[in-house]
């Protein structure tokens, strides 16, 4: 089987909601990183196979297949195709995971992987309705909170456990913002703002420094009265666009391209529907099984922190060097974009394996409705 390649990749900043971002069509932001990849790759955009570009909310303004639309928006030409991906949470993750299997089975050489979300334009849920009872029948179907709440109370995990977690993610995210280390995967983005000026936007706007665990504290709890998912131990609703060029070695011979990273594995998993968010500890299995390696060959992990419970009942298994999982913040301070996380993710850990000469590194997602998805990666 052949080997799939990571050439490049980057993405916006991510703007909070009715943030800096928030004023501009996702269709728009998305054709900007696509735009600005082919530039910095120096890719020939007829030799572009597919975009494969995921989306969580497929109406409104990311309806009407946006994975087609944002290469037209972008400049590229008609010839090249793209499609909409819908794996929820991971939906970049799934487009990446998708071209590389496409460059590994022989069908393509050169593909881009993609993801946006407004979440200010376009409301999370805004696609659904209400269930068939063909499925409440089954399964008691629940918010993805009271899942969290749910996987917190299984793993024994407190409040002040999770709001230590998060915490965290906030400090790690501000270190790494004040030393510059985002600035390699981020494309300022000149936006217009809501009061008609203009602004660049080249820096996560979710990352609080004024976070406290006294403020965190007086916080009420969002889904149980007596639980403890907050808004401050849970993913902020975020706008943002990943994108990121994968080519087999055919394509890189023909370019005289250096590739970042290649492929290694990829793992995708079901669980139960109700608690929903505890894939990750599977997909983990699944992906180092396939990939032959152990947990302890991990040089980073990036987990995506849609809720604290999901990444601390995950460690409660595999027990992790903490200081090698999400050493930049996650989620619940950068924000969960939910269409271009996965490529958030992968763009953040091959960019740590590439400052501190590590070899592989494990992104996984937890998914709505309980599924979750894995990739390792190894840098070159």
């Amino acid at each position: 089987m052949a080997d799939a390649y990571i050439v490049d990749g980057l993405r916006t900043a991510f703007g909070r909601r009715n943030g800096g971002l928030s004023q501009i069509r996702p269709d728009d932001l998305s054709a900007l990183t696509l735009r600005h990849l082919v530039e910095r790759t120096h890719v020939d955009p007829m030799d572009i196979e597919d975009v494969r570009l995921g989306c969580v909310t497929q109406v409104a303004e990311q309806g009407y297949n946006i994975g087609r639309l944002a290469p037209l928006i972008a400049g590229l030409p008609v010839e090249v195709p793209g499609v909409s991906v819908n794996r929820m949470c991971g939906s970049s993750l799934e487009t990446i995971n998708q071209s590389a299997q496409a460059i590994m089975a022989g069908v393509h050489d050169v593909m881009i992987a993609a993801g946006v979300e407004s979440m200010s334009r376009v409301p999370m849920g805004s696609d659904g309705s209400t269930f068939s009872d063909g499925l409440t029948g089954q399964y008691n179907i629940v918010p993805q909170g009271i899942s969290a709440e749910m996987i917190a109370e299984k793993w024994h995990l407190s409040r002040e456990q999770l709001d230590t977690f998060s915490l965290q993610s906030h400090q790690r995210a501000l270190h790494s913002q004040g030393e510059g280390y985002f600035a390699g995967e981020i494309l300022p983005v000149e936006a217009p703002q809501a009061d008609g000026s203009t602004r660049t936007v080249s820096q996560d706007e979710g990352p609080r420094a004024d976070t406290t665990l006294e403020k965190m504290a007086t916080l009420r709890t969002v889904f149980k009265a007596d639980g403890v998912v907050t808004a401050a131990n849970s993913s902020q609703i975020t706008d943002g666009a990943s994108a990121l060029l994968l080519a087999s070695e055919t394509a890189l011979k023909k370019y005289d391209w250096t590739p970042r990273a290649r492929i290694v594995a990829m793992s995708v998993v079901g669980v139960d529907p109700v608690i929903m968010l505890t894939g990750p500890i599977p997909a983990t299995a699944k992906v180092l099984s396939k990939a032959g390696l152990k947990f302890s060959d991990m040089d980073v992990v990036e987990i995506n922190e849609a809720f604290a419970s999901v990444v601390l009942a995950w460690g409660e298994e595999y027990h992790p060097d903490w200081s090698r999982v999400n050493p930049h913040g996650g989620a619940i301070a950068l924000g969960h974009p939910l269409g271009a996380s996965g490529g958030r993710l992968v763009l953040t850990a091959l960019n740590h394996l590439e400052q501190t000469q590590g070899r592989y590194g494990l992104i996984t997602m937890c998914i709505g409705w309980g599924m979750a998805i894995a990739t390792i990666i190894e840098r070159l």
